[in-house]
């Protein structure tokens, strides 16, 4: 460290001299390097700043100590043009202010800074001088030397290479741009058990593998042309004794100083072992482990090779197939007997199709697809698909089991240009699940009508809960009337779903799925309370006219346990009366009510509420349990009445047989008959004389909006 002076007098503002060192050091370290730290430039700096300050302040001036200070700034190695620039100009500009403030304003402290700028310039250039001689001088020494030691140093270059050369455990050879061998080192003779002497009569060409990459001798052709400087491949070579070895190999182009090849120089590692274990664990890695077919990842990888380079017109097509039951066997005989099932079933695909060249995977669990290729149409896909099924039917034997084992297929097939790998496998996952659907054991080929349908399915059961929400579904109302006098006595209430999209939707479209999906409930809850809120409008506005409204009731409703206190809560918040509410069951699910439900047709029964099963005869038609039930009318099915519509030979009188006997028994245990899908004068006719008490279908009005029931109403109307 450099002691900072003392200087003497009341002139000297130390905080200056700091700021003014800070300053400075900055500039030095902007203008270029600088071999020192942040703090050690400040620190020498301010020592200058106080050597000149003291110059300033001495009884006698002398501007030596600026000379001093130029040689130091040098000395420091602080010798970039611009800091001698800075130095001084900041010397004219902001010293006396800064350091010697009450110098600033004295006549001869201007000259005296001039007199100190001139030195210390002055200073800083003998210094650069003495130190260019310096440099020379050994410069010129260092000359000399040099060549002696660039002499030795390749004597010792020369000595180390022939040494590393004949030593190297690797492989090394130099070679023209001929291809003849000009020198290689044992290692690379014993790499491939050749005698050296023999090696050197070889050409290079003559030592590529014959199965090499057309890539590899085009990388060799553009180094020895000089396109390349280097290259780096991994090689196999036939050893002399016809084995393989495969090598990392690493080639150099040597020029002329001019730029032209010259010759090359390889090196060679033997790493046999390592490739071996890469092709290993590679094989691991695409490969199932329990049953050693390719796996998914090994499976894409070749359905994407087949998109990529498949012409205009390729066709690519799949067998998705998925064993039937396998969970119950895994559950039933354990998961080490379910392993050793699939297995032998791996064994039994890839041997089905090994002679037609087709990929065959395992795609997880039990789902196996195989890839059919060929482009020989759907009928080889069919074929490959039949001999699958044919393959994983017949009994399997495992220890002391024999087991009966079956799958289902999903085919597609199609041109590649048409479809994508994501496409692909989700049509064949759609497929699959219709094979499954279908009944097990066999094969479905992919239709793209039914699958859009299956998605506008989709798509509708999505949309239920919330057009529920945004109140997008309607009801209307189809008349039942007295075939007695043509009074309207009752209607219908239907749900109609008006999509903002795809207009007015039937019950048909939507209501199976909200039974699947659950949202019957909530949908029947919804039917319920807005059926009563028209049916309790039309009877204030018309009181003689006791209208019955009649509302269907799903399975899962009627099993709902709350269904009792919905009902009469519609009741309560509508304020119609109970016995203008009718609510209609199918006979299989009325049939087959039991504990809870049967108790809640009872309760329903004692609200007042009328109760009719709708459909009548198409379902359990377990007689000496409908005695037991609560009902009030009997529906008769669509079908009985369709089959008496012709009159004289044309008229099925079996159904009119059938008809008679339904009505006979409903007036048997004092229930009324409605019958439905009345299409024709004839058809009421009949219905009539076999006393059938009302009617309902298209010939006694279709289903219309609520407001068509008030102007039917209000018009006295009666059907025909």
């Amino acid at each position: 460290m450099h002691a900072v002076p003392r200087p003497d007098g009341d002139d000297f503002s130390r905080p200056g001299a700091q700021a003014y060192a800070a300053e400075w050091a900055r500039a030095v370290r902007r203008l270029g390097f600088v071999p020192l730290s942040a703090a050690e430039t400040e620190r020498l700096l301010l020592v200058h700043t106080v050597r000149l300050a003291q110059a300033m302040l001495a009884r006698t001036f002398s501007a030596q100590p600026a000379e001093d200070v130029g040689r130091a700034l040098v000395g420091a190695h602080l010798t970039e043009p611009g800091v001698l620039d800075w130095s001084v100009r900041a010397l004219g500009d902001r010293f006396l202010a800064g350091v010697l403030p009450a110098r600033a304003a004295l006549p001869a402290a201007r000259q005296q800074v001039a007199a100190l700028q001139g030195r210390l310039s002055a200073g800083f250039a003998r210094a650069l001088r003495d130190r260019t001689f310096s440099q020379q001088e050994r410069i010129a020494r260092s000359a000399w030397q040099a060549r002696d030691s660039v002499e030795q140093a390749l004597r010792d270059s020369e000595a180390r290479f022939r040494a590393v050369f004949i030593g190297a455990a690797i492989g090394i050879g130099i070679a023209g741009i001929d291809g003849k061998i000009i020198d290689l080192n044992q290692s690379f003779a014993d790499m491939l058990g050749y005698p050296l002497e023999e090696l050197r009569q070889i050409n290079v060409a003559s030592l590529f593998h014959p199965d090499d990459a057309p890539g590899l001798w085009e990388l060799y052709q553009e180094l020895i042309e000089g396109k390349r400087d280097s290259a780096r491949v991994e090689k196999r070579y036939h050893r002399k004794d016809g084995s393989i070895v495969w090598t990392d190999l690493a080639v150099s182009l040597i020029r002329y100083d001019d730029g032209r090849p010259r010759f090359t120089v390889a090196m060679i590692e033997d790493i046999t072992e390592r490739y071996e274990l890469q092709q290993r664990l590679r094989f691991q890695a695409l490969h199932d482990p329990l049953t050693g077919l390719p796996n998914r990842t090994l499976f894409f990888e070749t359905l994407g090779r087949v998109f990529d380079t498949a012409g205009p017109e390729q066709r690519v097509g799949i067998c998705f197939l998925d064993l039937d039951g396998f969970k119950a066997i895994n559950d039933s005989l354990g998961h080490d007997l379910g392993d050793r099932l699939l297995i032998k079933i791996a064994r039994r695909l890839a041997d089905c199709v090994a002679g037609r060249g087709h990929l065959v995977a395992r795609m997880g669990g039990d789902e196996f697809v195989i890839l059919v290729d060929s482009g020989d149409g759907i009928d080889d896909a069919v074929e490959v698909a039949e001999l699958a099924l044919a393959a994983v039917s017949a009994p399997v034997h495992i220890g002391d089991q024999q087991l009966a084992v079956s799958a289902s297929i999903g085919i597609v097939e199609c041109p590649a240009a048409e479809t994508s790998v994501s496409e692909l496998m989700k049509a064949a996952d759609t497929t699959l699940y219709w094979a499954k659907a279908e009944g097990r054991g066999r094969w479905a080929v992919y239709d793209p009508e039914r699958s859009a349908a299956d998605i506008a399915r989709s798509s509708l059961a999505a949309g239920l809960p919330a057009a529920l929400d945004r109140g997008e579904f309607v009801l209307h109302y189809q008349p039942i009337v007295s075939l007695l006098d043509g009074t309207m006595l009752a209607v219908e209430a239907l749900v109609r779903w008006q999509h903002p999209e795809r207009g007015l939707i039937g019950p048909d479209r939507f209501i199976g799925l909200a039974e699947e999906t659950g949202l019957i409930v909530r949908l029947g809850a919804w039917v319920l309370g807005q059926a009563c809120r028209d049916a309790e409008s039309w009877r204030r506005a018309y009181p003689d006219a006791r209208l019955v409204v009649s509302v269907n009731l799903a399975a899962r409703q009627a099993d709902d346990p709350a269904i009792v206190e919905t009902v009469a809560d519609a009741l309560a918040r509508t304020g119609l009366p109970a016995e203008l509410l009718q609510l209609e069951l199918t006979e299989s699910a009325v049939m087959g009510s039991a504990g809870e439900p049967l108790r809640s047709l009872h309760e329903l029964a004692d609200l007042g509420v009328r109760l009719a099963i709708d459909d009548f005869g198409t379902g359990y038609s377990n007689l000496a349990y409908l005695r037991r039930l609560p009902i009030h009318c009997l529906k008769l099915a669509g079908p009985f009445v369709e089959g008496i519509r012709a009159d004289g030979a044309d008229a099925d009188h079996r159904d009119e047989r059938i008809v008679d006997a339904l009505v006979r028994l409903a007036h048997a245990l004092e229930l009324g008959v409605t019958a439905e899908a009345v299409e024709t004068a004839v058809q009421a006719e009949r219905l009539r004389a076999l006393r059938c008490d009302t009617g309902q279908g298209r010939w006694f009005g279709a289903p219309v909006p609520a407001e068509q029931i008030r102007s039917r109403l209000a018009g006295g109307e009666v059907a025909a």
